[in-house]
């Protein structure tokens, strides 16, 4: 990018300007690093990028590799979508939450589900008892999606669903409800997490082995290519990872090693990867550390584009584009002092957009103690209102692009992704790395590091290990109704007395029959689900033919 002449007169300066200020000051830190532990100099130049070549490594936006944006104008042609995630209590009460948020400017859903829901549970199972409705919407049959979507045009609203272990059924029910709308298959847009991977790796919302579970996402992948043609059938999530405790880099390179992986089982399944890669997207954290986070939404971009090219051989530029949502950390959330997560939120939010996420979830200040209350969801949105229309960060695309810091910032945390790909090829690729404990004691020895860092204030956390008040909590918290998991179970009751039961159960036979075969588990899904068989009953199926997972590796 610069002459040799001219990188050998900034080399001369600069060598002169760290011997004139190596003297000085300590600093206030024993040492600068990141959330990665990747250190930070006290001042970049060209220097740091005299290997770079720009049209090859950077480029310009909407071209490859993309490290500055898939579209070629920004957000100057069409904002993110703004999706907060919501759910709590009963579909009724969730109900009500969505179309508030819609009226107060949101641009797509996006369902939290209750552990219950999580775990393949109807809500009245023993197994289930005492978690209705705390971490999201229970929602046990199509009645239940019904209810949920009452008055919701499913043609023009987008929606997405973080549910994995029991997706492709959810998904079924999701696509009914559209189907009763009236709205053609082809019309149908949104997104569906279904990324079983990062459950074995971090959250652990587990339920089958490896093997059929991938299936099951093998098999919405197959359906979504044939027929929903505008909805993503994975979204490959970082975001749990990295909740998990995992660093910037870490996050990075899991998630796109997963990402590849899910590639690999489509191609094994016959699917060209042109045909699906397109709809294939991802979901990412924005942490505290501000330029980090930049670096890493814009390295995975360059990376996933090149990979899907050199490696996978893929012809159409939409298979190398990289779209993401992005959440802001519920992880960094303090309930001491919850006031300060405004500025938290606000700031990881602005990382996200400044790279360049496609849809963004904002936290709510309570988040530390409870599910957020109407107010705290609604500055949440009126945080990224804020960001988009009043700060200028989307008057031109990609404004940090050419910061000698930020560039060479995105290059290291490029090459902390590709060593661990090393690593895991090493370990026999993603399968393996994942059975034997590979992944998990990468991210709990990270999480050990960044405890140890707190502790020692060797990092603040403002109102945490430094900067402490003593106060009582005084924001407002929701509470789910107690009373609300008497009515559901009684609707369920109602329904499995008002349906067909002979139907019911020759669609779940029918379901048995597929699921010990080969076949596409979404057409009989489907059936079952119009029946209206439940969400327990379907998975109990899927729980005989295919078992439960108990992992073998250990700390």
């Amino acid at each position: 990018m610069f002459s040799t002449e001219e990188l050998a007169q900034l080399r001369e300066r600069g060598q002169a300007w760290r011997e004139q200020n190596d003297g000085g000051p300590a600093g206030r830190k024993a040492a600068y690093k990141t959330l990665s532990q990747l250190t930070v100099a006290p001042v970049y130049t060209p220097e740091d990028l005299a290997e770079a070549d720009y049209l090859r490594d950077i480029g310009l936006p909407g071209e490859f590799p993309y490290l500055r944006g898939v579209h070629p104008g920004g957000y100057r042609d069409r904002l993110w979508t703004m999706r907060m995630f919501a759910g709590f209590g009963r579909p009724q009460e969730t109900n009500e939450r969505f179309r508030f948020l819609l009226e107060q400017g949101q641009t797509g859903l996006s369902v939290a589900f209750d552990m219950p829901t999580l775990y393949g549970y109807d809500t009245d199972d023993p197994r289930a008892a005492g978690e209705f409705g705390k971490c999201g919407v229970a929602v046990s049959s199509l009645a239940d999606m019904e209810t949920l979507f009452e008055g919701i045009p499913l043609d023009r609203v987008t929606t997405s669903m973080t549910i994995n272990s029991p997706a492709a059924i959810i998904w079924a029910m999701y696509i009914v409800v559209a189907e009763k709308q009236g709205v053609p298959l082809e019309q149908i847009g949104g997104t569906l997490q279904n990324d079983i991977l990062k459950e074995y790796l971090a959250q652990n919302e587990y339920i089958f082995p490896p093997e059929p579970s991938l299936r099951l996402v093998v098999d919405t992948i197959e359906f979504a290519t044939q027929r929903l043609p505008r909805w993503n059938p994975v979204s490959i999530s970082g975001y749990h990872i990295r909740e998990a405790g995992a660093t910037a880099v870490q996050e990075l390179a899991f998630t796109l090693a997963d990402g590849f992986e899910y590639v690999r089982r489509g191609l094994e399944r016959g699917l060209a990867v042109d045909d699906f890669a397109p709809r294939l997207s991802f979901f990412f954290n924005a942490h505290n550390d501000f330029f980090e986070e930049v670096a890493k939404f814009r390295a995975a971009r360059r990376i996933w584009a090149r990979e899907m090219r050199d490696t996978f051989g893929a012809q159409n530029p939409r298979s190398g584009w990289l779209r993401f949502h992005a959440q802001t950390s519920g992880a960094s959330l303090t309930a001491q002092q919850p006031e300060n997560n405004v500025v938290r939120v606000s700031l990881q939010a602005l990382a996200a957009v400044l790279g360049g996420c496609q849809s963004l979830h904002t936290n709510g200040k309570d988040e530390a103690w409870a599910l957020p209350s109407e107010q705290a969801a609604l500055q949440a949105l009126r945080t990224q209102q804020i960001i988009a229309h009043e700060t200028g960060v989307t008057d031109t695309v990609d404004p940090l692009g050419g910061s000698y810091y930020l560039e060479s910032l995105t290059n290291q945390v490029e090459a902390g992704a590709y060593d661990y790909f090393r690593r895991i090829e090493d370990v026999g690729g993603v399968l393996p790395a994942l059975e034997s404990g590979f992944f998990q004691r990468e991210i709990a020895d990270a999480a050990y590091v960044y405890q140890r860092e707190e502790d020692r204030k060797e990092r603040i956390t403002v109102g945490v290990n430094d900067y402490q008040v003593d106060e009582e909590l005084s924001i407002p918290l929701l509470r789910v109704d107690r009373e609300g998991e008497a009515r559901h179970v009684k609707n369920l009751n109602h329904l499995r007395q008002a349906r067909d039961n002979r139907e019911v159960a020759a669609r779940l036979r029918a379901l048995e029959q597929a699921a010990r075969g080969s076949d596409n588990l979404m057409p009989p899904l489907l059936e079952a689900v119009r029946a209206y068989a439940t969400l327990g009953e379907m998975m109990g199926v899927f729980r005989e033919v295919f078992g439960e997972y108990q992992p073998s590796w250990g700390f």
